[in-house]
């Protein structure tokens, strides 16, 4: 595939992120300090189904054939005890999208819960990030058309991220990538601006590159990470952020490094937390493998159940980063 065959999807895909992204926004704009200290998760649950309706409506109405692999489902919305939280959700969606009924957000939620077929698929992560939406620091809206088990275009909404680096007060960041024609980005909120091209960074020697890993170690062992930056002789301060922003990090040069190394045995990544990032960062010049040096398998499911572990780079410090985890038996 490429751009031009593409071309209609790619709108279409930065379209569906832009109204999502539009919803989290007013949710997060209600977002108090006593909800963040009561750790109150309703504002982001909302959030994440009105992101998810919209985007799924949006990918929909251009696509109905194509199936949706996302992360929410609307069940819950659907039993007795649950209207006044439909409701709220309701008055939510409809302020991006004027009309919108409680009965249709429900249906357009559950167009996300197919399971992951062979062919052509999206996968959609309605908001990646979740404490840090709370926080109103980094997160992301993670879009990917997957074909025959490879991600072939991808759109990551980064509300919290500077569009121009140089310019931090423009908050708001869309990278979007094509396999084949190179990733850009360009501001999330103003659809006339021109793209910019991302590109991963050149650093070649380890003692000069970063690290860019989870805020807290939930699902990434930082003590392992710390163990693998030693034996490398990496000495800066790692860049610490919630969401796949991590991997727009690395694709624009901010970082050199993203790992998220196995905590559980047994547990497995899911196909819409990777999909989109990994294909910003390979179309920037980076790689994207587990921790065993494997592609990333998106053929088996909903899961990424061939792989262990996640290891993106710039590229040229792959190689030493896999040859470090080997040599401490990691993962």
């Amino acid at each position: 595939m490429d751009a031009g065959s593409l071309r209609w999807e790619l709108e279409v895909g930065m379209r569906a992120v832009r109204e999502a992204a539009a919803v989290c926004r007013a949710v997060q704009a209600g977002i108090t300090r006593e909800v963040v200290e009561k750790k109150d998760r309703s504002p982001v649950t909302l959030a994440d189904w009105g992101s998810q309706a919209l985007a799924c409506r949006t990918i929909l109405e251009a696509f109905p054939d194509d199936p949706i692999v996302a992360e929410e489902d609307a069940a819950s919305l659907r039993e007795p005890g649950s209207e006044a939280l439909l409701a709220r959700l309701e008055a939510i969606v409809a302020g991006v999208r004027p009309g919108a009924c409680a009965s249709e957000i429900c249906d357009w939620i559950d167009c996300g819960a197919s399971p992951a077929p062979q062919a052509r698929f999206w996968t959609l992560d309605p908001i990646d990030g979740t404490k840090g939406f709370l926080r109103r620091e980094q997160y992301a809206i993670a879009l990917a058309l997957l074909v025959d088990g490879r991600a072939e275009l991808a759109v990551l909404g980064c509300p919290g991220l500077a569009t121009d680096p140089s310019r931090p007060d423009e908050v708001g960041a869309l990278f979007a990538a094509v396999r084949g024609c190179g990733a850009f980005c360009l501001p999330l909120w103003r659809q006339d601006a021109a793209t910019t091209p991302v590109r991963a960074s050149r650093t070649a020697q380890p003692a000069g590159a970063r690290f860019c890993e989870p805020v807290e170690a939930g699902h990434s062992s930082h003590d392992d990470a710390a163990r693998i930056a030693t034996l490398c002789g990496i000495a800066c301060e790692p860049l610490r952020m919630d969401s796949q922003a991590k991997y727009a990090a690395v694709a624009r040069g901010h970082a050199d490094i993203y790992l998220r190394l196995p905590k559980a045995e047994g547990y497995c990544e899911k196909i819409w937390d990777h999909a989109a990032g990994m294909l910003v960062v390979e179309e920037s010049g980076g790689c994207v493998t587990d921790v065993a040096g494997k592609p990333l398998d998106l053929s088996c499911g909903r899961e990424l159940t061939a792989n262990r572990g996640i290891v993106a780079t710039n590229g040229l410090l792959h190689d030493r980063i896999l040859g470090a985890i080997r040599e401490l038996g990691i993962g």
